[in-house]
């Protein structure tokens, strides 16, 4: 094969076709417990999250909660695989496992952000959130009901396999997906380019700009305790009595509770038996949905 602008072009028309092929072909998980949030900037600034506001009666004047933007920032990373395609093997008309190559590339693409959000819960008895503490923590700082500062646990404490409860229903999410720019895929694949004239190699490849963060940390409990129905009800327990600034109850509405392979079984009979071990009639069926991924794995 000769090659010439048109074959080329020909090509990157195939591979793209391949790449989203690959990319639509699955169904990403991190959009059950992220919150996605473009950006337009190198930077995000969250230190809001600490200060929104509830309502309240009105009686005088409005009452301001000015909002912070310097204690929580998210900075977008970048991110890219590429592959090569020898001169040779367009020539010789051997491209055949190069399309499924970029179908792979599209796939992982797709579902690169379930690696980097669903580790962020297996991390967050160390990761950082807006408060300035671990994302699960024995004392995030709050006001109680006379505005004084006091500390809220969101933490079950142990030291076996984790497991998260987590209230996915609000606009708002436990994580962040912050996005600047979508995964696509671009090309080197001129005649003149550099590489093409010393390497005789053809590039093609994908890349993004994200980054995955922590969002509100009242949405989750984290627990390392066994997981039992005895845990698992003060895990609910201790998110429906949650509250915010000045004890407002803030509503929550615990309904996925997420674990790792290692648990499924456990988390199942919980929350979808209809009796419990002693016979009597599970009263947390339908409590929550048992959710597991693949993904905590990767922490």
């Amino acid at each position: 094969m000769i090659i010439t602008r048109t074959v080329l072009s020909t090509l990157y028309t195939g591979f793209s076709t391949a790449f989203q092929s690959g990319f639509s072909g699955v169904t990403p998980q991190y959009n059950r417990v992220a919150q996605v949030v473009p950006s337009t900037t190198r930077v995000n600034e969250y230190g809001w999250m600490a200060d929104l506001p509830g309502i309240r009666e009105w009686l005088g004047d409005r009452l301001v909660k000015n909002l912070e933007t310097n204690s929580y920032q998210l900075r977008n990373k970048s991110f890219e695989s590429t592959v090569g395609v020898k001169r040779e093997d367009i020539e010789d008309d051997n491209l055949g496992m190069f399309g499924t190559i970029v179908t792979e590339m599209g796939r992982l693409s797709a579902v690169f952000p379930d690696e980097q959000v669903w580790p962020l819960l297996t991390n967050g008895w160390a990761g950082k959130c807006y408060d300035g503490k671990p994302f699960f923590s024995e004392d995030h700082p709050v006001l109680d009901k006379n505005g004084k500062k006091t500390t809220a646990s969101n933490d079950l404490g142990g030291n076996g396999t984790p497991w998260f409860l987590l209230d996915t229903t609000r606009a708002v999410k436990p994580l962040i997906w912050q996005t600047r720019k979508a995964f696509n895929l671009v090309r080197m694949d001129a005649e003149t380019d550099e590489h093409v004239f010393t390497a005789g190699q053809f590039r093609y490849g994908v890349d993004g700009r994200a980054v995955a963060g922590y969002g509100f940390w009242q949405l989750a409990t984290g627990s390392k305790q066994e997981l039992t129905p005895e845990t698992y009800a003060e895990a609910r327990a201790l998110m429906l009595d949650r509250r915010g600034d000045n004890g407002r109850p803030l509503g929550l509405q615990p309904n996925l509770l997420v674990v790792p392979s290692s648990l499924e079984g456990v988390a199942r009979k919980i929350l979808l038996a209809e009796n419990d071990a002693a016979g009597s009639t599970n009263v947390w069926k339908g409590t929550a949905e048992p959710f597991t991924t693949p993904w905590l794995a990767a922490a």
